[in-house]
């Protein structure tokens, strides 16, 4: 009976435990052969066959050499799409697949610094979201009149779903990337950037071409497939480009009104659009949308809110289209500023929640933010912590949204400045731009700026799941508080009213008095709309 009750406590504890496999490190890790190169060009020609879902092209793959002694490096490409060869100097290369990983061997040693480029001919039938864009994958739908209208999501998935790439997150395109897509006549495909032009390949198909100036994620390299209508215009010297079936134009051209303030608002609160080169775009999908560098997707139905209900259900949201707002706000915080790994994923969808806030106080003011907060604190579940696991390409928590928001929100308030607050997040937008950043660069910027220690309200907010316990009690004729954390030498101050007035306390993790003669901890109450704490 001792054994068999042994066992299952370990069993029990090892299923408790998360477990990872090298095709887990394979994907997430930074192997020898994924650091020694990195990439300045992607340059895609494929043709999308949408009666057999299928995808057969190449990549060319321009990449300079950044260790020595270099005879072969890792690309990606999922197990299930087949390699068909990859060419280098006229010549077939040789190579190993490992799960979704290709190791290729070069004839000799590549010099440092050098620069290469190699085409990566590839075919199959790329994996089909369930449920996109939570699941990666393609969607191979049909609009009301019964013509292709195909996407593809594969934040977290990996890119690698449907193109051979580098798929990590340390490393984009230097010199951007341009993305031929051939589609059956009558169709129209629409991917990132600008669009250079169409030919008719006399096959049937039509290939239209696209071309992105700046680095970008390769999550974020798109292909759009649809009866697609254009109008736009230019707002204050940027491009503003619409895709949308031709069912919704009269739809569209109306709800997309609401890009021109959201610009106004997003670039007085972070800068200047980070992609002026390749303009904006919202394109229609039929999944609800994603971040799609330049060529946002747009698959909210023309709704305000999130698909017609107010996120935060407190009245304060909705007022906007939801994915308009948020999946644009991920051009400054999460295309322009990314995270080295997806385990800071909340880098890029905490702030960006946080935008939605920072639109509201534009377009409402700051009550009308503060009350959407207050809702969004409703969502945060604190099941696990925010902060994933490195290295095997695993996100954390789904509270990186509202729960990083609210980070951002408390730490706002801890700075008590409104001025100092708008100029701070301004030069974390600027002095990061285009930059590949970890949790550590974000914490010591807000800090260095703040002139506050914020690295152990960082790392209690993201790496555990309770929030901060602000912690009342009576001790003789003063009333004293205290923060219950998992970190250790915690100190964050907070605002309080108290008979009337606002009192900001500073409590640490050791019982202090409060600086007001209260009688009953009922006469105090802190100000959680403001600072993400439980009381």
């Amino acid at each position: 009976m001792k054994k068999i009750l042994i066992f299952f406590l370990i069993t029990n504890l090892l299923t408790a435990q998360e477990t990872f496999t090298r095709k887990d490190s394979l994907h997430g890790g930074l192997q020898p052969e994924r650091v020694c190169f990195n990439v300045q060009r992607y340059d895609l020609n494929i043709k999308i066959n949408p009666e057999d879902k299928s995808i057969v092209g190449y990549n060319d793959i321009t990449f300079l050499v950044s260790s020595k002694k270099v005879n072969k490096i890792q690309l990606d490409l999922f197990e299930n799409m087949k390699v068909d060869s990859i060419i280098f100097q006229n010549k077939k290369l040789t190579y190993k697949r490992e799960f979704n990983a290709v190791f290729i061997d070069f004839p000799y040693y590549l010099y440092l610094k050098s620069e290469n480029k190699l085409r990566f001919y590839y075919s199959g039938n790329p994996i089909i979201a369930k449920r996109a864009p939570w699941d990666g994958g393609f969607v191979f739908n049909k609009d009301s009149n019964g013509k292709p209208w195909i996407g593809v999501a594969v934040q977290g998935t990996g890119a690698s779903l449907w193109y051979p790439v580098k798929d990590s997150q340390t490393d984009e395109p230097d010199f951007g990337a341009s993305i031929k897509v051939a589609v059956p006549n009558g169709l129209m495909n629409v991917s990132n950037g600008r669009l250079l032009g169409s030919e008719d390949l006399k096959n049937g198909y039509t290939r239209w071409d696209w071309e992105v100036k700046n680095p970008i994620n390769t999550y974020n390299i798109t292909i759009n497939i649809g009866d697609y209508v254009h109008f736009g215009e230019t707002y204050k010297g940027l491009d503003l480009n619409y895709y949308v079936l031709r069912e919704n134009e009269a739809k569209a051209k109306i709800q997309f009104e609401e890009v021109k303030p959201m610009m106004d608002c997003f670039q007085s609160k972070f800068g200047k659009y980070p992609f002026t080169d390749d303009g904006y775009k919202l394109v229609e999908t039929s999944y609800l949308g994603m971040e799609h560098q330049s060529a946002v997707a747009y698959g909210n139905h023309y709704k305000k809110g999130y698909l017609g209900r107010d996120l935060s259900r407190t009245g304060a949201g909705d007022f906007f289209d939801y994915i308009i707002i948020h999946e644009s706000g991920h051009e400054w915080f999460g295309n322009s500023i990314t995270s080295k790994d997806i385990a800071d994923m909340w880098i890029h969808e905490g702030f960006t929640q946080y935008s939605e806030l920072v639109y509201i106080e534009c377009e409402k003011g700051y009550d009308q933010a503060m009350l959407y907060g207050t809702g969004l604190a409703n969502n945060v579940r604190n099941d696990k912590p925010i902060i994933g696991k490195f290295g095997v390409n695993q996100e954390g928590s789904g509270d990186m949204y509202p729960k990083g928001a609210l980070l951002l929100n408390t730490i706002r308030h801890i700075v008590n400045d409104n001025d100092k607050w708008w100029k701070m997040l301004l030069r974390y937008s600027e002095t990061y731009r285009y930059k590949i950043i970890d949790t550590e660069t974000v914490a010591d910027f807000f800090s260095k700026e703040s002139g506050v220690n914020l690295v152990p309200v960082f790392n209690q907010y993201l790496k555990y799941t309770n929030i901060p316990e602000l912690q009342f009690r009576k001790n003789k004729k003063d009333m004293e508080c205290q923060w219950k954390t998992d970190e250790q030498n915690f100190q964050m101050p907070v605002d309080a009213m108290i008979k009337g007035k606002k009192v900001r306390l500073n409590p640490t993790n050791s019982w202090a008095k409060i600086p007001e003669k209260v009688k009953d901890i009922k006469d105090i109450k802190v100000l959680t709309d403001q600072f993400f704490i439980k009381y």
